[in-house]
């Protein structure tokens, strides 16, 4: 992203830029034939694009590791959007066990499946392992979602191939996926405490998203599927996220307010992905500021991708 680009707001090709706000990007979008699962959707930017997804007539099913959270959630868009279609469904990412039960409850409901966004996520948290003895960020952020993804998809490519339109998937990552281990993923020290950053750990799940959603790109476009698959930088933001780091960060915002947005500006770049014509067809690319930016040499891998793709199964089926 260009700094003037990003201090100005200054729209870029797609016609929206840093300002641009999850509305605006989506205006004049008709989505009251899609459903959309949104995993994070009860808070922070993931609410936002919950609630503009509701907007613009779509089905949302948020799935939130809090439900009382996502009801509440779900009531306050539903206050000012009465005729919203929301459901509510548990999804503790850092879970398989979780993430399988909510991909059988999702499918017991017999609903289609347009869009999948890929939202939640962890943020620089001290060690620990997941219910499943994978490292907190790497088993949250990528593992969880290559799961959801992988049990949601069959449902997708039906849907896309009964209604013919295109389905699509973003997964949120981060210009920190250019912060990571001098591999980029550290296969073998996945769960090593001893060499543990929890800023390069973050790095490098966010750069498992990007090359999850590259591999996944290839796989359908090899297949024929309609389906898109594409990653999105939402932008620095102030939200929950933030929580394990609170006060460094609110001494980078200070020192760097000018570069921040604001809640409806971070939600912006997922909606435009999700949701906006102008993406038709478009799959494996990063986006950031609503448009298509430059990735890092490790994300461009496409050995590094299919690695993590073998890497991630084995791991889940070490955990069953």
């Amino acid at each position: 992203m260009g700094i003037l680009s990003l201090i100005t707001g200054k729209a870029g090709a797609s016609g929206f830029g840093s300002a641009s706000t999850a509305e605006q990007v989506t205006d004049g979008v008709d989505a009251s034939r899609l459903t959309v699962v949104i995993t994070g959707g009860a808070s922070g930017i993931g609410l936002e694009t919950s609630r503009v997804f509701a907007l613009r007539g779509a089905h949302v099913v948020i799935a939130a590791r809090n439900t009382e959270a996502a009801s509440e959630a779900r009531k306050t868009i539903m206050e000012k959007n009465p005729t919203a279609r929301i459901d509510v469904l548990k999804l503790d990412l850092s879970s398989l066990k979780s993430v399988r039960a909510f991909a059988d409850q999702f499918n017991s409901m017999k609903l289609p499946l347009n869009i999948l966004i890929n939202n939640a996520g962890v943020m620089f948290c001290p060690f620990q392992l997941s219910k499943d003895g994978v490292e907190m960020q790497f088993a949250t952020n990528h593992l969880g979602h290559f799961l959801l993804t992988n049990l949601l998809l069959d449902n997708m490519k039906a849907t896309a191939k009964s209604t013919g339109i295109e389905g699509r998937i973003v997964n949120l990552s981060s210009v920190a996926h250019h912060h990571t281990y001098p591999k980029g993923i550290d296969f073998d020290k996945i769960n090593d405490k001893k060499i543990y950053n929890d800023k390069l750990a973050y790095g490098q799940s966010k750069l498992a998203n990007l090359l999850h959603a590259k591999e996944l790109s290839r796989r359908l476009q090899e297949e024929g599927a309609n389906i898109t698959v594409n990653s999105v930088h939402p932008g620095l933001i102030m939200t929950n996220l933030m929580r394990h780091s609170f006060v460094l960060m609110k001494v980078l915002q200070v020192a760097t307010y000018i570069l921040w947005k604001n809640v409806p500006q971070g939600a912006a770049t997922t909606c435009y992905v999700g949701l906006n014509p102008q993406l038709s067809g478009v799959t494996g690319k990063y986006f950031a500021d609503c448009n298509e930016e430059k990735i890092s040499k490790l994300a461009r891998n496409d050995e590094l991708a299919k690695q993590l793709w073998d890497f991630s199964e084995e791991l889940i089926k070490s955990s069953q």
